[in-house]
This record gives structure tokens, C-alpha cells and sequence, in this order.
């Protein structure tokens, strides 16, 4: 069941939104939170019935461990840190097993020159955001940052459906706090009106956006041989474009969903194109994720607390795990050691203390993007090799519309069909145009968030937003399920 879907949005949400008002108005409060469980697992298990058991293992894994490690009993066979490797240990070699075991015989048969055959296992849905957020869960209790929660609300937790398949990744701290405010419990009309707000942007950039430039992105990377330099262009825009709009629009439907449950859910895009440094980027782009990686990889790595050398490894070693976290392939880990040297690449550049103009630093930013999106979106080195020559030494071919700078022909420049994979799309140059004016020039949906009042002109940009229902036979898997 997805988001961006009818049986979402004409029966799951506005059903599990009733019931479980109808349960809190009657004062049953435990079983309204065990109905948002239930309906929390019954959206997970819509995918897949065969997934449930494992998030319900991993769940009681966690639960009893996290537990165990927030006693201050002394009289422990096992030390607390003892125990905590082992959760850590445990949940990496689940993730492990089903994400990367395939991976790992694949470059084992090339080393080894064997023949061992692949499980071909199917990637439990999510299983890396509920890993991820229950490590973090584990090393909290461990620090004495957990409170004493029952199942049922550690359930809730770790299952609430807007943010359980792709995200915000929350704490305990941030999370559980609102489900036990009383006001909460009753419905809130403002939060009503504000979470279907935010909920049609996301809708209308996932349907409307993303999805356009999907098929320019799959045209380029999947089907195309050969790209000549407009072309090449195009494709790894239009990814760069799609990937913001289908994530940040996921996004933004998790929050207002769970706006309408009164629970506030991290933000986690704020703008990352307009960025000027990589490291303003990471601020920008997947604020939870980037937020993981630093308390619970890079800081416990060592952070910058040992020297300078020490510093670049760590942020260096963060960003390669945080590659290695999005994908089993090499592309992926070559994305993230791109990233970690130009994390390293400005923390040295900083040293030299020369500013950039804002218009430089942000070209120089949001290229160095676009190329290495290339590296995460491609499914071989072949594709994206095929992408970015293409982009550098291919062909220039302009449209004949634009015969009026025939004086640069001798520079090497063609006038004709300019593509024969993207010649038929007319408003192609236009829709890059316009994406690329809302992620630099608009404000972002959290700032549309801070402005909302309950009038005319918000309620027309509501109804304009979910008028997006109409494009949903086309219905599409928002990207980050693949991570």
C-alpha cells in the first residue's frame, strides 16, 4: 500500500484516523495504541505477509535488550557493553544477511574464482530504517536515555506507519513523549488541516514531479546505449530532480500523515540544492539519517576529538558506511567515498580561509551532486560511465530552433535532431527549467508548514494539491523503498 494510492488515501488513512479518535473519545487509550500498532503492521504486511515476522522478531529482540540495558541491576553476568554488541552486532547481521549476503558471494566468486550460488533473497521492506532506528533505541538505553516503556509502546514506536517504511528516522525521545500528552488524543482540527495540507504537496510532488522525471531518468539509464551531451545532461538532471521530489515528497506525506494523529515528525529536507558546501548539503538533505550518522557513527568513531588526521578517517569512514547503508553495489560505496573526500576536501579548504562567491560555491555544489547522483542511481559502473561521458565528451547536437547561434558551429556544435530517445517530449527543456526553479527559488514545504492559516487561499492549495489523485493509475514506488 502506498502512499501516493487510492486504498491509502480513500480507505487505510481516513479508517485508522476514526477508529483510533473513536477509541481515545471512549477512553480506552491502550487500545487505541494497540489498534495503531495493528494498523501500523497491517500497512507493512500489505507488501508483503511474508516481512511480518521479522520486524515482529526484531522488534521483542530489541525491546528485551533495550530493557535489560536501561536496568540498573548490578548483578549482571554480562557488563552493558557487553550487551550492547551483541544488539548492535545482531541487528547489523540481520540487515547484512538479507541486503548484502548476494553481494558478498558475487565478489567472493570473482575473487575466489568459485562458483557459490546466489540465496537471491528479496529485501524485507524497510529493513534498514527500523534497523537503524532501533540501534539507536539500544545505544540510548544503554546511555540511561530511555525511560521505562511497556511493548505495546515500544510497538508504537517502532511500527507508526508514516515514518515506518522510508523514514524520518526518529528517537524514542522525540516520538513517545507525544503519544502520551493528553491533548493529542483528541482530534486537533488545525492539525487535521495543516497535516492534509502538507500531505497534498507531498502527493503532488511524488505524482506530479517525480514521476515525470522518472521516465527521463529510466530512458537515460536503462534503456539508451549511448548518450550525446544534451542528453546525458537531461538524464542525470532529471535524476537529481526526481530523487529530491520522490524523497522529500515521501517526506512530506509522512508528516502530514502523522500530523493528523497530532504527532510531529522530524523535518528532513530542508532545501539541500540551494546549498553551498557539501557539508551545508548533509545539513539539508535527509537531516535524520545525516543525524544518525554522526551520533552513532562518526562521534563514537572518535569525532574530532583526536587530532586532525584522526577527524578526516572518521568523517571519511561515516560517509563510505552511510554508502554502503543505501545499496549493496560498488556505485554505492564509490558514492559515498566521493562524498567523505569532499567533506574532507572542504574541512582543508576552510584552513585556507578563502570564500567563494555564493554564486561559484553553489555551482561548484550542486554539479558536484548531480555527477555523483549518477554513481547512486546507475545499476553498473558501465551505466554510469555511459552517463557521464556522455555528459562531458559526447556530441553537442541543438535543436534546429536555435539555428540563431550557428556562429558557435565551429566549436564543434550540431544543429538537428538533437536526441533520439527524448526528441518526442516537447516541454522536456521547460520541466528542467522548472524544477530547478522550485528547489532554488521557492520556499520548501516545511516553510509552507510555518506559514499555514486555516483560509481560502490554503485550503485551494490543499484541494489543488490532491487534485494529483487523478494521475494515480499510474502509480509508482516512491525510490528510498529500494534502500
Amino acid at each position: 500500500m502506498y502512499f501516493n494510492s487510492y486504498a491509502f488515501i480513500f480507505f487505510f488513512l481516513p479508517v485508522t484516523f476514526f477508529i483510533y479518535f473513536y477509541l481515545n473519545k471512549r477512553h480506552l487509550t491502550e487500545a487505541s495504541k494497540a489498534f495503531l500498532v495493528f494498523a501500523s503492521l497491517f500497512f507493512y504486511a500489505w507488501w508483503n505477509i511474508n516481512y511480518l515476522p521479522l520486524i515482529l522478531i526484531s522488534m521483542l529482540f530489541n525491546y528485551t535488550l533495550g530493557r535489560e540495558l536501561a536496568s540498573t541491576d548490578i548483578r549482571k553476568k554480562v557488563s552493558k557493553k557487553q550487551l550492547l554488541t551483541i544488539g548492535i552486532v545482531a541487528n547489523i547481521l540481520l540487515l547484512g544477511y538479507f541486503k548484502y549476503m548476494d553481494f558478498f558471494i558475487i565478489n567472493i566468486n570473482r575473487v575466489a574464482d568459485s562458483h557459490i550460488q546466489l540465496l537471491h533473497l528479496a529485501l524485507p521492506l524497510a529493513i534498514s530504517f527500523y534497523t537503524f532506528q532501533q540501534i539507536a533505541y539500544l545505544v540510548d538505553s544503554y546511555r540511561g536515555e530511555t525511560k521505562e516503556y511497556d511493548f505495546l509502546n515500544y510497538a508504537v514506536f517502532v511500527t507508526f506507519f508514516p515514518q515506518l517504511i522510508a523514514g524520518p528516522i526518529v528517537h524514542h525521545a522525540e516520538m513517545m513523549p507525544q503519544f502520551a500528552i493528553l491533548k493529542n488524543k483528541i482530534q486537533n482540527s488545525y492539525n487535521v488541516a495543516l497535516g492534509l495540507f502538507v500531505f497534498s504537496i507531498g502527493l503532488f510532488k511524488k505524482v506530479v514531479i517525480a514521476d515525470t522525471f522518472a521516465q527521463w531518468a529510466t530512458q537515460g539509464f536503462d534503456v539508451a546505449t549511448s548518450l550525446n551531451m544534451l542528453e546525458a545532461w537531461v538524464t542525470s538532471l532529471s535524476y537529481t530532480l526526481q530523487l529530491y521530489f520522490d524523497f522529500s515528497g515521501y517526506t512530506d506525506m509522512a508528516i502530514g500523515a502523522a500530523l493528523l494523529f497530532n504527532i510531529k515528525l522530524p523535518i528532513n529536507f530542508d532545501s539541500p540544492y540551494k546549498a553551498t558546501s557539501i557539508q551545508a548539503f548533509w545539513r539539508r538533505w535527509h537531516i535524520t539519517l545525516s543525524r544518525f550518522l554522526k551520533e552513532y557513527i562518526y562521534i563514537p568513531l572518535g569525532g574530532n576529538r583526536k587530532g586532525e588526521i584522526r577527524t578526516y578517517t572518521n568523517l571519511f569512514m561515516t560517509f563510505v558506511l552511510g554508502g554502503i547503508w543505501h545499496g549493496a553495489g560498488w556505485t554505492f560505496v564509490l558514492w559515498g567515498i566521493l562524498h567523505g573526500l569532499a567533506l574532507v576536501i572542504q574541512r582543508l579548504w576552510q584552513k585556507v580561509r578563502i570564500t567563494l562567491p555564493s554564486i561559484l560555491a553553489w555551482f561548484i555544489t550542486f554539479n558536484f551532486l548531480n555527477i555523483t547522483w549518477v554513481f547512486f542511481r546507475a545499476n553498473s559502473f558501465s551505466d554510469a560511465l555511459k552517463v557521464l561521458k556522455g555528459m562531458f565528451t559526447g556530441a553537442l547536437i541543438l535543436p534546429p530552433e536555435l539555428y540563431t547561434l550557428s556562429w558557435i558551429k565551429a566549436s564543434g556544435v550540431h544543429f538537428g535532431v538533437w536526441s533520439s530517445i527524448f526528441a518526442t517530449q516537447r516541454y522536456l527543456g521547460l520541466w528542467i527549467l522548472g524544477g530547478l526553479f522550485i528547489v532554488l527559488f521557492l520556499p520548501n514545504s516545511m516553510a509552507w508548514m510555518k506559514r499555514f492559516k486555516t483560509n481560502l487561499f490554503y485550503l485551494l492549495f490543499t484541494v489543488l494539491g490532491f487534485l494529483s489523485i487523478f494521475m494515480l493509475y499510474k502509480k509508482s514506488e516512491f525510490l528510498y523503498f529500494n534502500f
